[in-house]
Parts: structure tokens; C-alpha cells; sequence
């Protein structure tokens, strides 16, 4: 499927074209794709190659999302897709965002059929979630304009690793966000997950600003992330930038994909970073895997 052409510019002098759905502004040669892996350059076109094809489907209840505070108790319609604009090391949906190989296992639906299972299974929202959804932007978006004809909410749980201009486009019509923020380290973000640490804060500081709703996630890895310097800098961030109303939930790591080398995280580092953030003022906290 070809991707809106406000996403993406042309070059020129030469064949490649810079996509501009994500922060990574991959510039693509003819014939090639992005880091996503889903966005390739057709004789200076830039296609969707798995569009409208999904991973997953299912009803949840919205605080496996998560999401605490809002829609309490509700199920969410959860849609999965393959690829992702990370490359994180200790990734937990690796084989749908990394190592798929083909859409053999994917099901083919349209948006249409998407809001209908939503309102069968009597869902108050939809959850774009399991891999990154910024990265099927024309098909999110279309399915969830049709959602909300329908009265249902519309979620993102993501990595915050937006484009200026894909943020503005999703703001327009996603109601609530689940950001996962890695660390508070930029070297964490650039050997780990091949990122950049300031565009998720900027990104979270305008979804903020924007008067959506905002959960954070942090998962908490043994040597990497752990620190309680790091977990005062991310619960500093919160009251400082955004809220103290704004839920964080800081969820156990167990070994997987590229760092199967890890132990699962200590409890107890869990049990401390809820302390501090309540200390801090953090209003809502939870705890995950644990």
C-alpha cells in the first residue's frame, strides 16, 4: 500500500527516498527498505508492504496494556503488526517486530472488519500494541477514524519514537498512550535499542501538553537500567515535565532474545523504584511481572 506522501520526501538527484513516519528519517535506497522493514522504495515510492496485514487480534482487559487509569475494567480490541523502529536487544515481541521472516503467519483484514470484532466482543477501545504501531501509520489511522465513528477509544502503546510529523498526525486521533520509556540513559538507547533518548522525552512532553492521556512504562533490566540514580532521573522527569498524576509502572525483565545472558530482574529493585517514585509524589504506581 502506498504511504501518504506527506510522510516521505524525494530526492532529487538520486533514487532514494527519506521516510519520514519515524524519528530514524531513514533515507531508502530503490528497491530497499527502512529499519522497520516494512516501508520499501518501489521506483521512488514508498509502500507499506504488510499493510492491513496483522500478527495478532484479540480481546484484553485494558490493564494488561497497560493502562490503569483509564477505562477501568473495560476489555480493548488488541491489533498486533510485524516490524518495529527499535532494535532493542532484550526485545519481548521479537519474533513479530524482528525475526518473522515472511506474513505467512499474519491474517489479512480490513479496518471495517477490525471495528466490528471490537464492538462483538463489546470493547470500549482499540489497542494498537505488540510491535511498534507508528510504523502502519495510513492503516492505524484509518481503522481508528472508523473506530471512533463508532464511539470506541483508540490506544497506542508504543516506544515514543515518533517523526514531528507522525506525532501531530497520531495526537489527532489517538486518546490514550502507553510510552514505553527505556531508560534515562541515551547511551542505553543507542547500544540497546539503536535510538535516541531526547526524542522520547520531547515526544512525551507534547502527547503531555496535548491533554491525552499518558501511562509510562519502564522495564527495569539488571545492570543496564537499574540504578537508583536512573530511577530518580525518570521519576524526576515525570513530576517535573508532566505530572504526578501521570501512572508509571515499572515491570520485571526476564532473559530474552539478544540478551538471554541476563537474570530476571531483582524484585526487591522493583519494590525500591515504587518507593522512590511515591516519594517523589508519583500519585499512581504499579508493578509488573512480578
Amino acid at each position: 500500500m502506498l504511504v501518504n506522501n506527506d510522510l516521505y520526501k524525494k530526492s532529487s538527484k538520486t533514487q532514494k527516498i527519506r521516510c519520514e513516519i519515524c524519528a530514524n528519517y531513514c533515507k531508502i535506497a530503490d528497491g530497499s527498505f527502512g529499519v522497520c522493514r516494512q516501508h520499501k522504495n518501489v521506483n521512488g515510492e514508498l509502500f507499506d508492504e504488510s499493510y492491513g496485514i496483522v500478527s495478532s487480534l484479540s480481546p484484553d482487559p485494558i490493564e494488561k496494556k497497560p493502562l490503569n487509569k483509564f477505562l477501568s475494567g473495560t476489555l480493548t480490541y488488541s491489533i498486533g503488526g510485524f516490524g518495529c523502529n527499535m532494535i532493542c536487544l532484550h526485545c519481548q515481541n521479537y519474533m513479530i517486530s524482528h525475526e518473522y521472516g515472511d506474513y505467512s503467519r499474519g491474517v489479512k483484514i480490513t479496518p471495517e472488519a477490525i471495528v466490528e470484532n471490537a464492538l462483538k466482543y463489546n470493547c470500549k477501545s482499540i489497542a494498537w500494541t505488540y510491535n511498534e504501531p507508528t510504523i502502519h501509520l495510513p492503516f492505524n489511522k484509518k481503522t481508528s477514524l472508523l473506530a471512533k465513528q463508532k464511539n470506541l477509544k483508540v490506544i497506542y502503546v508504543s516506544n515514543g519514537y515518533f517523526s514531528n510529523k507522525s506525532l501531530q498526525e497520531v495526537l489527532g486521533f489517538i486518546d490514550a498512550f502507553n510510552i514505553d520509556l527505556k531508560s534515562m540513559s541515551d547511551d542505553f538507547y543507542k547500544k540497546v535499542c539503536g535510538a535516541d533518548l531526547d526524542v522520547i522525552l520531547d515526544n512525551l512532553r507534547s502527547i503531555y501538553l496535548a491533554g491525552k492521556h499518558l501511562e509510562i512504562t519502564n522495564l527495569i533490566i539488571n545492570d543496564y537500567n537499574d540504578s537508583v540514580d536512573e530511577i530518580n532521573a525518570l521519576c524526576d522527569f515525570v513530576v517535573n515535565e508532566l505530572d504526578e498524576n501521570v501512572p508509571v509502572h515499572f515491570s520485571r525483565a526476564f532473559p530474552y532474545y539478544k540478551m538471554n545472558d541476563i537474570s530476571p530482574t531483582n524484585p526487591e529493585i522493583l519494590f525500591k523504584a515504587k518507593e522512590i517514585a511515591m516519594d517523589k509524589g508519583i500519585k499512581n504506581v504499579y508493578l509488573g511481572n512480578i
